[in-house]
């Protein structure tokens, strides 16, 4: 038969069962179901003609089924805020690699920022019998979970906190992270130093600032109302905000930036200029050690795999009191950071 005939015969959805196998070996449903399932009590014989049916037929079992009966999917859910975002690929391959470590599957998909996308996603994959979810949350309020938690759906919480529900919490210290950064500005001589981060309802955001204004206060500087900027990351924003900073007759001579999507677009602006403006970054960026951008860093890998080992020890029957996990930041000093005032 030429392929054309025989992508002709293809029935799009139509998978072959173990009924078709049976036909074609000429055999009973339940010696495929041995063979399928490596059970004794079939000869040499009849399970070459199975094996031949099955790979004929191009048949796979239905790990589903089987897995329900054990009342568990070996799956779980991933919830992120942007799948294109550089943060979130090794946090996704390491609770990936913790997940096969368990025989899970990972399932994962994207809130775009969007609280009702969120709940909605969080919900289509309860519907699938996740045994376990990992979100990192678009909203602030998820008592809208509190039904599957109840049914036995163990959740892990990652990058914020989780808004009315208790359960377990991963997080990076952006507190501690952004004063550090700042305080690192202020020790080469800055004092004018401005803030650019996103929306001001997003807990990362607001901790980031909150650092921000301990550490100008730890250093006794007033901060004034234009060195604060909290809002979208699209591009056009972020730099209205940098443009704004740095004109009038005292402008900022330093800038720290929220996450990596605002350091990107700072960094383009400031390129634009001749007169050089200090700049520390939260997140580390793609290219940052060869453009010489001085970062505090999370470990995304370390945040994934740590919220991933909690949800399977859940799901392997600790009990304890939910646990907040707060991993620490790294400062990378680059060059960029490090300039004085102009």
């Amino acid at each position: 038969m030429d392929r054309t005939a025989r992508h002709s015969e293809t029935r799009y959805g139509n998978r072959p069962t173990m009924k078709d196998v049976a036909a074609r070996a000429g055999v009973g449903l339940k010696t495929v179901s041995r063979v399928v399932n490596s059970e004794p009590g079939v000869t040499p014989d009849t399970e070459r003609r199975v094996q031949e049916a099955i790979e004929a037929l191009g048949f796979r079992r239905n790990d589903s089924a089987r897995v329900l009966r054990k009342g568990r999917t070996a799956s779980i859910g991933l919830v992120l805020e942007d799948l294109a975002d550089p943060f979130y690929g090794p946090l996704s391959r390491a609770v990936e690699e913790v997940a096969r470590a368990h025989g899970a599957l990972l399932i994962n998909g994207s809130s775009a920022e969007d609280p009702e996308r969120e709940q909605e996603l969080v919900l289509a994959l309860c519907a699938r019998r996740v045994d376990g979810l990992i979100v990192i949350p678009a909203g602030d309020d998820h008592r809208y979970l509190e039904p599957e938690i109840k049914a036995g759906i163990a959740t892990v919480f990652v990058d914020r906190p989780a808004g009315h529900v208790d359960v377990d919490m991963v997080l990076s210290d952006s507190f501690g992270g952004s004063r550090e950064g700042v305080a690192h500005l202020i020790a080469h001589g800055h004092r004018r130093i401005g803030f650019i981060g996103d929306q001001p309802r997003i807990h990362t955001a607001t901790e980031r600032l909150r650092g921000y204004h301990a550490a100008m206060a730890d250093a006794g500087i007033t901060v004034a109302d234009g060195w604060v900027s909290l809002g979208s990351t699209e591009p056009e924003r972020v730099r209205m905000a940098v443009e704004e900073m740095l004109s009038g007759p005292e402008p900022v001579t330093a800038m720290f930036a929220g996450n990596n999507r605002v350091t990107v677009t700072v960094v383009r602006v400031l390129a634009e200029r001749e007169r050089p403006v200090a700049l520390v970054g939260f997140d580390d960026i793609e290219l940052a050690d060869l453009l010489g951008i001085t970062v505090i860093s999370q470990d995304a890998a370390a945040v994934g795999r740590t919220a991933a080992e909690h949800l399977f020890r859940r799901l392997d029957g600790a009990d304890h009191a939910t646990a907040r996990v707060e991993l620490p930041t790294t400062l990378i000093p680059r060059g960029s950071g490090e300039l004085p005032p102009a």
